[in-house]
């Protein structure tokens, strides 16, 4: 697939997603959601991908919903009259998926199913579902000029992008509801207090910074210890026990032990970098244990 509404570069490794939209502020359509779903989708089977950076060309991250489309702005179908088992039996359907399903949540579970690691570079205002599909990415940095705001309140919508399972999770329950209800835009200094974000650095220096982050992921590290380490901290941290944790730990121990875990050892003892061979493309026999 072919992409108008981002660029799609890999390096050494990492691949650099943009938001390209920039004359728009990069405003979220429903073809850029498309797209964004294809792009981690593609990323997460690419053995050339070991991690991800995302950020947005020109001077903003991504303004939210492009509202100056015609029709229903987030491509809903009015004609239509879902209900909860609509969603949850015929979440595939086209009817539903095109017509009913939150777009910015289709992004947000492509996110998260990912086996790469994920990192957000704010570089710019970054509101609605501009704030919202970062959260399912594993670190995010911002620049000095980021302005965030979930700002759906403003426009009598709802918090959408899965951000009511996410949010209180990063920043707890009552921050989450505090900028939920007042939709306030802040500052990065602001998030970072919050721990929205894990550092505010000037414009110039942020995407060095987040390729910093993920050439330190991409080098030298098991491609499956860390697709399963993502999945397993996302998944298990919501269970109700940990024993769920200890029963698909037992089977990544066990299978990682038993490929790169040699590798690892040997070269630990040796003292020089590992050299893993494992693909994330070729998970082991318990994955994905979710489903």
């Amino acid at each position: 697939m072919t992409y108008d509404t981002l660029d799609y570069a890999v390096d050494a490794g990492v691949l650099t997603l943009t938001l390209n939209r920039p004359d728009k502020l990069n405003a979220f359509t429903v073809q850029m959601a498309e797209e964004l779903v294809d792009a981690y989708r593609r990323a997460s089977e690419d053995d050339a991908v070991r991690a991800i950076v995302v950020t947005g060309a020109g001077k903003a991250f991504c303004a939210g919903m492009d509202l100056a489309v015609e029709g229903n702005v987030f491509g809903l179908d009015e004609s239509l009259q879902p209900t909860l088992a609509d969603v949850q039996e015929r979440a595939e359907d086209p009817a539903i998926l095109k017509g009913v399903r939150d777009t910015g949540g289709r992004v947000s579970l492509a996110v998260f199913e990912c086996k790469k690691p994920v990192i957000g570079a704010i570089n710019g205002a970054a509101v609605g579902i501009g704030a919202t599909m970062t959260l399912p990415m594993d670190i995010r940095l911002a620049s000095e000029k980021a302005r965030i705001g979930f700002v759906f309140g403003r426009l009598g919508i709802v918090p959408e992008a899965c951000s009511t399972w996410f949010l209180p999770r990063i920043v707890g329950i009552s921050q989450a509801l505090e900028w939920a209800y007042t939709a306030d835009i802040f500052d990065a200094a602001e998030a970072q207090r919050a721990g929205l974000v894990k550092a505010v650095y000037p414009p110039d220096q942020l995407l060095p910074e987040a390729l910093k982050i993920a050439r330190r992921i991409a080098d030298e590290r098991s491609p499956v210890a860390v697709a399963l380490a993502r999945q397993m901290m996302w998944r298990n941290s919501a269970q109700p026990h940990p024993l769920a944790a200890h029963e698909v730990d037992s089977l990544a121990m066990f299978y990682t032990s038993i490929g790169d875990g040699k590798e690892g050892v040997k070269a630990f003892l040796e003292k020089r970098p590992a050299a893993f061979p494992s693909k994330a493309s070729q998970m082991p026999p318990f994955y994905p244990w979710w489903e």
